[in-house]
């Protein structure tokens, strides 16, 4: 009798605890899916470490899913047994909300969010809404395409957000922190013509190199001063010190997207740096049209991803690794 078997949160700040039980059965609205990769993000991090509040206790994290269909729920259309899906960290909204009404779903005041709110990808079986599923094809692997559904989507919102109105040939991009994120958009940007700067921890001569040998022109501390003037930045470090020192990176009219969803406090800086129309805008979340457009850009471009795959059992040594800094682009658990 095939069992579900998971990793599970019952408390933040302590380490997931292995579970095993009945299989789910889907709702109405809703798949089952036999989970065959999970990618491991910094988001999961933060909600293992407690940096978001409130929880759904215990919880199952996991939100850069890929698997295939197993059972589906009544009132489901779209979808068939045995074909692979993807499901990202937005996993329900209420669609009646003013902002759901104006197409900005990822603000929506009552959603649900995949391994935060409802359970997640770190199991052999999930529950999802269909609404919120993605249909993957066939072509490539399971493991590489995980950490699309999540360091893929928020990393492509992030550079529609730096790059909006803009010509993105010879496009002048920062990215300071070259982790998952980083390392797939890099290779999107390079393929539109920008020029990619690359700014990592001070000495960290591996992912300096693993940048460049993704596209980036220049690579270098975050301290330093990038070659030439930035058009717009992008941080995927959650550390809120990047922000001067992004602002002072920019050129005048230019823009610092804050990439992620928890970020250590932004320490005091002068106005000169903020001057003369630069801008600071954070990124929540994503919406399914961010996830359609991706999807479909990311094959176009050869994206992929640099993986570490550790059994679903050793969820935790992943989330230790990703914590301290010992991955060169994704950790991805495989059930």
């Amino acid at each position: 009798m095939t069992m579900l078997r998971a990793m599970v949160l019952e408390r933040p700040g302590t380490p997931l605890r292995p579970r095993e039980g009945a299989v789910p059965v889907p709702g109405t609205g809703e798949l089952m899916i036999a989970v065959t990769a999970c990618g491991v993000c910094r988001t999961d991090l933060h909600v293992v470490d407690g940096d978001l509040p409130h929880p759904k206790l215990p919880i199952v994290p996991g939100h850069e899913i890929v698997g295939r269909v197993a059972a589906i729920g009544p009132d489901v259309t779209g979808f068939s047994i045995g074909k692979r899906v993807g499901v990202p960290w937005l996993g329900a909204t209420c669609g009646v909300c003013s902002y759901c009404r104006e197409g900005r779903e990822n603000l929506c005041d009552a959603p649900l969010f995949t391994g935060y709110t409802r359970d997640g990808g770190f199991a052999s079986h999930t529950i999802a809404d269909a609404r919120y599923c993605f249909p993957l094809g066939e072509t490539g692997d399971d493991a590489e395409i995980a950490p699309w559904l999540c360091a893929g989507l928020i990393g492509w919102r992030s550079y529609r957000m730096a790059t909006a109105g803009a010509a993105t040939q010879g496009f002048a991009l920062g990215l300071y922190g070259f982790g998952a994120a980083a390392h797939i958009l890099a290779q999107v940007a390079a393929w539109q013509g920008c020029r990619v700067h690359a700014l990592t921890r001070a000495g960290d001569a591996a992912a300096q190199e693993f940048a460049r040998s993704l596209g980036a022109i220049w690579a270098g501390a975050s301290e330093e001063t990038p070659p030439e003037p930035l058009d717009a930045a992008i941080i995927f470090a959650p550390v809120g010190a990047l922000v001067p020192l992004a602002l002072k990176a920019v050129k005048k009219g230019g823009r610092v997207v804050c990439g992620g969803i928890h970020m250590s406090n932004i320490p005091s800086f002068p106005y000169a740096l903020l001057w003369e129309e630069r801008q600071v805008m954070s990124v929540a979340n994503l919406t399914r049209e961010d996830a359609r457009d991706f999807l479909a850009i990311a094959p176009q471009a050869s994206v992929h991803c640099t993986v570490a795959r550790y059994p679903l059992a050793a969820a935790n040594e992943a989330l230790a690794d990703l914590r301290d800094g010992r991955l060169q682009g994704a950790a991805v658990l495989i059930p």
